[in-house]
């Protein structure tokens, strides 16, 4: 699928939702459009970052750390308003154990406008190859987010988010207890 095709559907899913059947339809199999093994409390599936500047991140190689776990693109206003409030939280918590992993779902040919945003963040940025995204599910919505607790163990399923994006009040609602 190339990047414009991604974007039209991520954008269309994200508006309108996609059923199973509609997934099908269009040739994307029938795989559950979020992860049904997901639950807070449970350990939350590895997730890897590989960031613009090269490096492999791992949740695994992060316990001991709260890891916001975020999902974002470059043509979505929602995400480029969150962007910010997320940065600046990351940076002022990072000495109590905050990471956030950025996962941009633009393509590859939109690299110099991810790269242009990614400068702006005081966190890790990478491509996501595909919008399948291991036990996380199909990345269908954006933008959206889970927190991973220092244990290793789901904190935050965005998929039950009516209202995913960051704001500094779910911020300190769903991350601060965590940092205490």
């Amino acid at each position: 699928m190339t990047g414009l095709s991604r974007r039209i559907l991520l954008q269309r899913g994200a508006h309108i939702g996609l059923s199973l059947f509609g997934m099908g339809a269009l040739g994307l199999g029938t795989q559950a459009a979020w992860a049904d093994d997901l639950r807070v409390g449970l350990p939350a599936p590895v997730a890897v970052l590989h960031t613009l500047d090269g490096l492999t991140l791992s949740t695994a190689d992060l316990r001991g750390e709260v890891v916001i776990l975020t999902f974002w693109a470059t043509w979505c206003d929602p995400c480029r308003q969150e962007l910010p409030v997320l940065s600046r939280y990351a940076a002022e918590h990072a000495a109590q154990g905050l990471r956030v992993l950025g996962f941009c779902l633009d393509g590859p040919e939109r690299l110099p406008q991810v790269r242009a945003v990614a400068e702006t963040l005081s966190f890790p940025v990478g491509l996501l190859p595909s919008p399948w995204f291991g036990g996380y599910g199909r990345i269908w919505r954006i933008p959206v987010s889970f927190v991973i607790d220092r244990a290793g163990r789901l904190a935050d399923n965005g998929w039950n988010d009516p209202h995913p994006a960051w704001t500094q009040d779910r911020l300190r609602r769903v991350v601060g207890p965590l940092l205490a």
